[in-house]
């Protein structure tokens, strides 16, 4: 049964949750829904219907969230604000695929590896703090941080690698921007959920939580 809200607001949590459950689900969805195999996520933003909205709107949301969210430091205060801008960078600007023209050049570029540089960041501020409590979950969940880091840092050295070398990657695999750009997603929905402290296995009784019932 649920029971009477004990705030006024959503907390960090739950933003964490929401976000999580977000960049999970962007890459699958604008894929699905996609009339072609698109090559980027990005791509969806040149796509009619229901793809090109979820692209547009989930960026927007993320970008909220980002922007209320101050973490414990000014540091990830300051960073957060920053990875907002560029999640907006990202989906107000274009991409160059598909034989298309951006906008401004290199924006989107820029914008999305600002976004995801912070991201692997936060990864490692939620280690630090895991690694630095001394029970199991705690360092299970370190370890999925640090794993979820250094997914989005291989996954933006692969693609960097590629764009700078005249797609010398991507002409063997038509898909890699998309590939690559769903594990940082998936990485990045993955550490957030996990900070979230929602998932049983990786939270102990005490510090579980559930947005239904706080």
């Amino acid at each position: 049964m649920l029971s009477t809200p004990k705030r006024e607001e959503i907390d960090h949590r739950t933003m964490k949750l929401l976000v999580g459950v977000i960049a999970l689900s962007l890459a699958n969805l604008t894929s699905y829904f996609a009339s072609d195999s698109i090559t980027s996520i990005s791509a969806s933003y040149y796509e009619v219907g229901w793809s090109q909205s979820i692209f547009i709107g989930f960026l927007f949301a993320i970008a909220a969230f980002l922007l209320a969210y101050n973490g414990l430091s000014v540091s990830e205060m300051v960073l957060s604000k920053i990875a907002a801008v560029a999640a907006l960078g990202i989906a107000m600007f274009p991409c160059k695929c598909d034989g298309r023209d951006e906008i401004i050049q290199h924006v989107h570029t820029v914008s999305a590896a600002t976004m995801f540089l912070i991201l692997a960041y936060f990864c490692y501020t939620f280690y630090v703090r895991a690694r630095s409590k001394k029970y199991v979950q705690a360092s299970t969940r370190a370890g999925i941080y640090a794993l979820c880091g250094f997914a989005i840092l291989l996954s933006i050295a692969v693609l960097a690698y590629d764009r700078f070398s005249g797609g010398v990657l991507s002409t063997k695999v038509a898909r890699l921007t998309f590939y690559g750009e769903r594990v940082c997603l998936w990485a990045f929905g993955i550490s957030w959920l996990t900070a979230s402290r929602v998932l049983p296995v990786l939270t102990r009784k005490d510090e579980r939580f559930s947005p239904l019932s706080d």
